[in-house]
């Protein structure tokens, strides 16, 4: 395996402070989108966050394709049939990982982080799985994606809506989802 480069990583003057866990828990999925266009110091911090992620064995097997051309978006939603919004949206970046071991765990990783820090930033997004063969196999002769990669998803990014504010997010109670030792024995009492 080869060496991979260091990159410094310093805090910058500009970038505001976020709590992590509001991010997290007040975070929903997106399918509709503001048409504005997203700024290029956003879109690139949204790619960092995704370069940042943790990986298996730090092989940073990840490739992230920036697409923000009206007609390509547009040939994107109709061919992901469940993404039809992509073409909606005035940004998307493909997330495609090459020879790694746990191709969607790696994926999955960054495509978190980049969510995150989307959503601090106003934006919205929803991930687009692509489980059917032949729409994957045309996405990635579309976007140029050579055979032996993997594409994992489509994240189309927007500001969001205004029916987005104050949507909430529910979730199980900690009750149903946690253990203490051994399954069925309950971490919480609530």
């Amino acid at each position: 395996m080869a060496t991979l480069p260091l990159v410094a990583i310093a805090r910058s003057e500009e970038v505001k402070p976020v709590e992590v866990y509001e991010c997290i828990r007040s975070r929903v999925t997106v399918r509709s989108f503001k048409p504005d266009p997203v700024p290029e110091a956003v879109v690139r911090r949204v790619l960092r966050a995704g370069r940042w992620a943790p990986s298996s064995r730090n092989r940073q097997p990840w490739h992230f394709i920036v697409v923000s051309d009206p007609q390509m978006l547009k040939r994107l939603g109709e061919i992901a049939t469940s993404g039809r919004f992509i073409a909606d949206a005035p940004l998307a970046i493909a997330i495609v990982v090459d020879d790694a071991d746990r191709p969607e765990l790696d994926a999955g990783r960054a495509l978190q982080q980049m969510e995150l820090v989307a959503w601090d930033e106003g934006l919205g997004t929803c991930f687009v799985g692509l489980r059917v063969e032949e729409q994957n196999r045309q996405i990635k002769e579309l976007l140029g994606i050579p055979e032996q990669m993997e594409l994992v998803t489509l994240l189309p990014f927007g500001y969001r809506t205004d029916d987005t504010e104050g949507r909430g997010n529910r979730r199980r109670p900690l009750r149903e989802i946690t253990h203490r030792e051994r399954f069925g024995d309950p971490y919480i009492d609530e």
